[in-house]
Protein backbone atom coordinates (compact mmCIF):
# COMPACT_ATOMS: atom_id res chain seq x y z
CA UNK A 1 0.00 0.00 0.00
CA UNK A 2 2.35 3.37 -1.03
CA UNK A 3 1.10 6.73 0.32
CA UNK A 4 -1.81 7.15 -1.84
CA UNK A 5 -3.95 4.97 -0.09
CA UNK A 6 -3.62 7.71 2.64
CA UNK A 7 -6.34 9.29 0.41
CA UNK A 8 -7.74 6.75 -1.95
CA UNK A 9 -10.62 7.51 -3.40
CA UNK A 10 -12.54 3.98 -2.46
CA UNK A 11 -11.74 4.41 1.43
CA UNK A 12 -14.68 6.29 2.96
CA UNK A 13 -13.41 9.78 4.04
CA UNK A 14 -15.61 9.94 7.28
CA UNK A 15 -14.17 6.58 8.55
CA UNK A 16 -12.35 6.69 11.91
CA UNK A 17 -9.28 5.33 10.26
CA UNK A 18 -8.65 7.46 7.40
CA UNK A 19 -9.15 10.41 9.85
CA UNK A 20 -6.82 9.79 11.99
CA UNK A 21 -4.45 8.47 10.22
CA UNK A 22 -4.83 11.58 8.27
CA UNK A 23 -4.23 13.46 11.04
CA UNK A 24 -1.09 11.29 12.40
CA UNK A 25 0.45 12.00 8.82
CA UNK A 26 -0.42 15.70 8.85
CA UNK A 27 1.06 16.48 12.38
CA UNK A 28 4.54 14.18 11.10
CA UNK A 29 4.96 16.72 7.78
CA UNK A 30 4.13 19.51 9.62
CA UNK A 31 6.90 18.79 12.39
CA UNK A 32 9.60 18.03 10.25
CA UNK A 33 8.97 20.96 8.06
CA UNK A 34 9.10 22.96 11.04
CA UNK A 35 12.36 21.33 12.20
CA UNK A 36 14.17 22.86 9.08
CA UNK A 37 14.08 26.26 10.64
CA UNK A 38 12.88 27.84 7.03
CA UNK A 39 10.80 30.14 9.58
CA UNK A 40 12.36 30.32 12.78
CA UNK A 41 10.37 33.31 14.25
CA UNK A 42 6.69 31.21 13.77
CA UNK A 43 7.82 28.34 14.65
CA UNK A 44 6.59 28.13 18.55
CA UNK A 45 3.39 29.06 17.69
CA UNK A 46 2.66 26.64 14.83
CA UNK A 47 3.80 23.83 17.04
CA UNK A 48 2.03 24.66 19.73
CA UNK A 49 -1.04 24.79 17.15
CA UNK A 50 0.28 21.01 15.68
CA UNK A 51 0.59 19.53 18.89
CA UNK A 52 -2.90 20.65 20.30
CA UNK A 53 -4.56 19.00 16.82
CA UNK A 54 -2.58 16.00 17.01
CA UNK A 55 -3.92 15.53 20.97
CA UNK A 56 -7.41 15.63 19.20
CA UNK A 57 -6.81 12.23 17.35
CA UNK A 58 -5.17 11.14 20.34
CA UNK A 59 -8.39 11.64 22.62
CA UNK A 60 -10.00 10.54 19.70
CA UNK A 61 -8.39 7.31 20.28
CA UNK A 62 -8.33 7.22 24.38
CA UNK A 63 -12.27 7.79 23.90
CA UNK A 64 -12.52 5.03 21.40
CA UNK A 65 -13.17 1.05 22.88
CA UNK A 66 -10.48 -1.00 22.62
CA UNK A 67 -8.89 -1.69 19.48
CA UNK A 68 -8.13 -5.45 18.55
CA UNK A 69 -5.74 -6.18 15.69
CA UNK A 70 -6.07 -8.78 13.14
CA UNK A 71 -3.33 -10.93 13.78
CA UNK A 72 -2.13 -11.97 17.25
CA UNK A 73 1.78 -11.12 16.74
CA UNK A 74 2.66 -7.94 15.66
CA UNK A 75 4.24 -8.37 11.98
CA UNK A 76 7.91 -6.97 11.28
CA UNK A 77 8.52 -3.88 9.89
CA UNK A 78 11.90 -3.83 9.60
CA UNK A 79 14.42 -1.06 10.82
CA UNK A 80 12.94 2.33 12.39
CA UNK A 81 13.35 5.11 10.71
CA UNK A 82 16.15 7.42 12.54
CA UNK A 83 14.98 10.54 13.75
CA UNK A 84 18.57 11.73 15.35
CA UNK A 85 18.11 14.47 12.73
CA UNK A 86 14.84 15.63 13.36
CA UNK A 87 15.80 15.54 17.22
CA UNK A 88 18.95 17.44 16.47
CA UNK A 89 17.46 20.09 14.23
CA UNK A 90 14.68 21.29 16.55
CA UNK A 91 17.30 21.08 19.81
CA UNK A 92 19.14 23.74 17.81
CA UNK A 93 16.68 25.22 16.72
CA UNK A 94 14.62 25.73 20.27
CA UNK A 95 17.67 26.07 22.06
CA UNK A 96 16.84 29.07 24.70
CA UNK A 97 14.09 27.57 25.58
CA UNK A 98 13.93 23.67 24.88
CA UNK A 99 14.52 22.56 28.47
CA UNK A 100 11.41 22.34 30.20
CA UNK A 101 10.09 20.75 34.21
CA UNK A 102 7.27 18.26 33.70
CA UNK A 103 5.75 15.73 36.24
CA UNK A 104 5.18 12.29 35.20
CA UNK A 105 2.12 11.38 36.46
CA UNK A 106 -0.02 13.82 38.25
CA UNK A 107 -1.76 11.26 40.41
CA UNK A 108 1.58 9.72 41.91
CA UNK A 109 1.74 12.24 44.99
CA UNK A 110 5.32 13.42 45.99
CA UNK A 111 7.01 13.44 42.46
CA UNK A 112 9.38 15.74 42.21
CA UNK A 113 9.35 17.71 38.52
CA UNK A 114 12.31 16.43 36.23
CA UNK A 115 14.00 18.17 33.38
CA UNK A 116 12.66 17.25 29.65
CA UNK A 117 13.18 18.44 26.44
CA UNK A 118 10.78 19.46 23.64
CA UNK A 119 13.39 18.49 20.85
CA UNK A 120 13.46 14.83 22.80
CA UNK A 121 9.41 14.76 22.99
CA UNK A 122 8.94 15.46 19.36
CA UNK A 123 11.40 13.24 18.14
CA UNK A 124 9.56 10.62 20.56
CA UNK A 125 6.26 11.40 19.21
CA UNK A 126 7.17 11.22 15.04
CA UNK A 127 8.62 7.66 16.21
CA UNK A 128 5.29 6.65 17.43
CA UNK A 129 3.75 7.48 15.31
CA UNK A 130 5.06 6.67 11.73
CA UNK A 131 5.30 3.04 13.23
CA UNK A 132 1.61 3.09 12.91
CA UNK A 133 1.50 4.24 9.94
CA UNK A 134 3.92 2.38 8.42
CA UNK A 135 1.12 -0.52 9.73
CA UNK A 136 -1.81 1.91 8.01
CA UNK A 137 0.59 2.24 4.38
CA UNK A 138 0.53 -1.84 4.22
CA UNK A 139 -2.74 -1.87 4.54
CA UNK A 140 -2.82 -3.49 8.43
CA UNK A 141 -5.52 -0.70 9.47
CA UNK A 142 -6.67 -2.73 12.84
CA UNK A 143 -2.58 -2.90 13.92
CA UNK A 144 -2.38 0.43 12.88
CA UNK A 145 -5.26 1.98 14.83
CA UNK A 146 -3.99 -0.27 17.79
CA UNK A 147 -0.87 0.75 17.77
CA UNK A 148 -1.91 4.37 17.92
CA UNK A 149 -3.90 3.41 20.86
CA UNK A 150 -1.98 1.75 22.67
CA UNK A 151 0.98 3.96 22.46
CA UNK A 152 -0.81 7.01 22.86
CA UNK A 153 -1.99 5.71 26.35
CA UNK A 154 1.60 3.99 27.22
CA UNK A 155 3.74 7.22 25.64
CA UNK A 156 3.24 9.68 23.27
CA UNK A 157 -0.39 11.03 24.68
CA UNK A 158 1.43 12.03 28.04
CA UNK A 159 4.50 13.29 26.13
CA UNK A 160 2.69 15.20 23.64
CA UNK A 161 0.47 16.44 26.83
CA UNK A 162 3.62 17.67 28.54
CA UNK A 163 5.42 19.12 25.21
CA UNK A 164 1.66 21.35 24.93
CA UNK A 165 1.89 22.26 28.41
CA UNK A 166 5.27 23.71 27.68
CA UNK A 167 4.46 25.50 24.23
CA UNK A 168 1.34 26.97 26.12
CA UNK A 169 3.71 28.18 29.18
CA UNK A 170 6.15 29.39 26.99
CA UNK A 171 3.70 31.43 24.91
CA UNK A 172 1.81 32.61 27.88
CA UNK A 173 4.96 34.18 29.34
CA UNK A 174 5.86 36.14 26.30
CA UNK A 175 1.96 36.87 25.83
CA UNK A 176 1.40 38.39 29.47
CA UNK A 177 4.82 39.71 29.42
CA UNK A 178 6.02 37.59 32.68
CA UNK A 179 9.47 36.75 32.54
CA UNK A 180 11.00 33.56 32.97
CA UNK A 181 13.00 32.65 36.09
CA UNK A 182 17.02 32.06 35.00
CA UNK A 183 17.90 28.55 35.63
CA UNK A 184 21.87 28.70 35.38
CA UNK A 185 22.88 25.11 34.13
CA UNK A 186 19.43 23.41 33.93
CA UNK A 187 19.99 20.16 31.63
CA UNK A 188 18.46 16.52 31.44
CA UNK A 189 21.08 14.81 32.05
CA UNK A 190 21.46 16.29 35.90
CA UNK A 191 19.72 14.76 39.20
CA UNK A 192 18.20 18.26 40.03
CA UNK A 193 16.44 18.61 43.22
CA UNK A 194 12.57 19.83 43.18
CA UNK A 195 13.09 23.14 44.13
CA UNK A 196 15.83 24.25 41.57
CA UNK A 197 12.89 23.21 39.08
CA UNK A 198 10.31 25.19 40.88
CA UNK A 199 10.05 27.75 38.07
CA UNK A 200 9.75 27.46 34.63
CA UNK A 201 12.76 26.08 32.83
CA UNK A 202 14.59 28.58 30.56
CA UNK A 203 17.73 30.43 30.20
CA UNK A 204 16.95 33.91 28.85
CA UNK A 205 13.98 36.09 29.62
CA UNK A 206 10.82 36.10 27.78
CA UNK A 207 11.25 39.59 26.28
CA UNK A 208 14.47 38.15 24.73
CA UNK A 209 12.75 35.27 23.41
CA UNK A 210 9.97 37.38 22.01
CA UNK A 211 11.42 38.17 18.80
CA UNK A 212 12.76 35.09 17.85
CA UNK A 213 9.14 32.95 18.36
CA UNK A 214 7.47 35.79 16.60
CA UNK A 215 5.40 37.30 19.46
CA UNK A 216 5.19 40.68 21.08
CA UNK A 217 4.64 41.30 24.77
CA UNK A 218 2.08 43.03 26.19
CA UNK A 219 3.07 46.43 26.82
Amino acid sequence: MSDATLHAVNQDPDSFAVQIADQVESFIVAVTEVAKGDEPDSAVPFLLLEVSQLLLAGGRLGAHEDIVPDERYEPDLGPEPDVDDLRERFAALLEPIDVYSEVFDPYEPRKAPVACRISDDLADVVTDLRHGLAHYRAGRTSEALWWWQFSYFSNWGSTASATLRALQSLVAHVRLNQPLEELDGLDTDEDLTEESLAEEAGRVMAEEIAGPLGLRTVK
